[in-house]
């Protein structure tokens, strides 16, 4: 039994010992003996699954879609973006005025004008889920078929990065095991097995690795990556790791090559870091002295570096929480919606980061970036200068994964109010991703994977214009 484990009493914010982080970090959220065991049947569905990876940034409480990527300035004052606008590359085509950078970086991505999520409330499942009938998230049907850790690295394949994987100290007031958060990733019918691994906390880590480290070495990381080197040195000299089973072994591998290291997003170079930081734009406290916001952060630009630091360990699914997207102005939230500056400008500057990123690293067929809420917002102001809940129209931006890129895809009304094109739903988006991730035809034949699973996977239509 090897666990990496802090012997001291140090708790987050969300009840989760630092000794927990470091098994979380390394092990996923099932026994890692175990899972490699299981290297048959992920070799099995290598042959339907393709070498993608999707990020899903989730903006919760319903990013204004006319402020976003619909700005509609010829519509009345009561209707038309705040923000004002910002010309982009494509000509006649605008954002609204808290995007620039992404106005600048057309070419890279796509975005969906006609998209509506058709939910009116702060529920995440009806995206994520899109009404299959065994009420699981796409990335945990994703978990079902690829496994739920990467068989060469162990990295788990369906993650959740919330803020605090960032900060630890945040307090926000989420309750991991009850609260709203977990329907982000559901995994259903399917069981707990293939529910998102959150390294933020939540939930029992199962482990079957011990290794004890005095709490003053897990200060330091360099000090613990030492300690696990001396430590491969000395069992391979005595011959243990020849005789043990495989599977003991190659889980003995997978944390000695460091999986944790994907989540330690301070090793990356600091100008990346510095790119894609958005701590400096604005003081999170400001927001979150508001009820709708106060689970704001900053963290965003740092959680989407953690979110391509994932994919490249292995990682199949990343859904990234971005929270404080409720925008009723009604002393909840700010009036006039001047929330939306700090927060649209830190979407800018992290999704253009990212996207640049990736490009800049060859990644760009290889990961999809999908950008979207549980809704959007009433086209109409209210009476308080904010926007109210609205499902018939959705923010939705889609970037790379070997889709077709540069393209505004249909058309709101005059007012923003209703697709004026063919409108397209959760359904359309999952059945998208799915075929972003995996060979539909293969798995249609699999034999490993279970009809009602294969069903909903293969079953929809995607949007069409991006494949």
């Amino acid at each position: 039994m090897l666990t990496v484990s802090d012997i001291a009493p140090n708790q987050t914010c969300a009840g989760l010992s630092r000794r927990n982080f470091l098994q979380a970090g390394v092990l996923g959220s099932l026994a890692l003996p175990d899972l490699l065991a299981n290297r048959a049947l992920a070799a099995e569905a290598g042959l339907h699954l393709k070498d993608k990876c999707v990020v899903l940034l989730f903006l919760q409480g319903g990013p204004p879609h006319i402020e976003f990527f619909d700005p509609k300035m010829t519509a009345p004052k009561e209707i038309r973006s705040i923000t004002g606008e910002v010309k982009t590359n494509i000509p006649g085509i605008t954002f609204g005025g808290t995007f620039p950078k992404l106005a600048k970086m057309t070419d890279k991505f796509s975005v969906v004008r006609s998209y509506g999520s058709k939910n009116g409330g702060h529920t995440y499942h009806p995206v994520t889920v899109a009404g299959n009938p065994l009420q699981t998230s796409m990335s945990a049907l994703y978990a079902r078929v690829a496994g739920t850790n990467h068989p060469d690295t162990g990295m788990p394949r369906n993650t959740l990065v919330l803020p605090e994987a960032i900060d630890p100290e945040l307090k926000l007031g989420r309750n991991f095991e009850t609260g709203a958060l977990p329907t982000l990733t559901q995994a259903g019918d399917l069981g707990a097995s293939y529910a998102a691994f959150n390294p933020a906390g939540g939930g029992e880590i199962n482990s079957d690795m011990r290794l004890q480290v005095a709490p003053e070495r897990l200060a330091d990381r360099k000090g613990l990556l030492s300690s696990l080197d001396g430590l491969r040195r000395d069992v391979d000299a005595s011959g243990l790791l020849e005789s043990a089973d495989k599977y003991q072994q190659q889980a003995f591998d997978t944390i000695s090559r460091g999986v944790a290291d994907a989540f330690d997003w301070t090793q990356e170079d600091p100008k990346t870091i510095a790119r894609y930081d958005t701590r400096p734009m604005f003081d999170q406290k400001k927001l979150q002295r508001y009820y709708d916001m106060k689970r704001a952060s900053n963290l965003l630009g740092l959680q989407m570096l953690m979110a391509r630091r994932m994919c490249e360990a292995g990682c199949g699914f990343v859904t990234v929480s971005d929270c404080g997207w409720d925008y009723h102005a009604n002393n909840n939230s700010p009036k006039y919606m001047t929330g939306v500056y700090p927060m649209g400008n830190q979407v800018d500057h992290a999704v253009s980061a990212f996207i640049e990123d990736v490009h800049q690293r060859g990644l760009s067929e290889k990961i999809l970036l999908v950008v979207t809420g549980e809704m959007g917002r009433t086209p109409r102001i209210n009476k308080n200068g904010g926007r109210d809940h609205y499902g018939n129209l959705t923010s939705l931006l889609v970037s790379g994964g070997g889709l077709k890129m540069g393209r505004i895809i249909g058309e709101s009304d005059r007012q923003a109010a209703e697709p004026a094109t063919r409108p397209y739903t959760p359904k359309h988006l999952m059945s998208t991703i799915m075929h972003t991730l995996f060979d539909i035809g293969e798995l249609r034949l699999a034999d490993s994977v279970p009809k009602p699973v294969a069903d909903i996977i293969t079953g929809g239509s995607p949007i069409e214009e991006l494949v």
